[in-house]
């Protein structure tokens, strides 16, 4: 008997979780797609003006990601995504380690590039989204090891 109880206990407890003490179904609230805050240090050594390009460098590293809007998540076609990092081709700081791409009809973009290696210890990439339309913003994902060849980093813009 002490084992029925229990389960009651246990379904009854779920049930007023779920349904609040008065047992009325409260309306789930949709908090939107929050815009993604640029982060410490990810404009460090940017140039404004990155050209768009094939590849960085002679490649063999991807760095990928997506672009959506703020507020609905909708995927944004056509936005300028600059990317640069301190590379076994060059330092972050120099011209040829910059180049932009263009992201596709899924908001998505893709560039190769040379290997990243530890920029003060830390591999890191930097990515701008700054093309006027949307709020810039600045990133610096971080690797797990400087052993990877791919790194990933998304946008959630706001209108500017």
């Amino acid at each position: 008997m002490a084992e029925f109880d229990r389960r009651t206990l246990l379904a009854g407890s779920g049930f007023v979780a779920a349904t609040g003490i008065a047992g009325l179904v409260v309306p789930a609230r949709a908090q939107g797609v929050v815009p993604t805050p640029s982060m410490r240090g990810g404009a460090n050594n940017y140039l404004p003006g990155a050209p768009i390009v094939e590849r960085i460098g002679g490649g063999g590293f991807w760095m990928s990601g997506t672009v959506r809007r703020a507020g609905d998540g909708a995927p944004l076609a056509g936005q300028r995504i600059q990317i640069w990092a301190h590379t076994t081709e060059g330092h972050e700081r120099d011209p040829h380690s910059h180049g932009a791409t263009l992201t596709d009809e899924n908001g998505a973009f893709r560039l190769e590039m040379p290997q990243i290696v530890p920029a003060f210890g830390q591999p890191h990439g930097h990515l701008a989204y700054d093309s006027g339309e949307f709020e810039t913003v600045f990133l610096r994902p971080v690797m797990k090891s400087a052993r990877d060849t791919s790194l990933e980093a998304h946008f959630v813009l706001q209108p500017a």
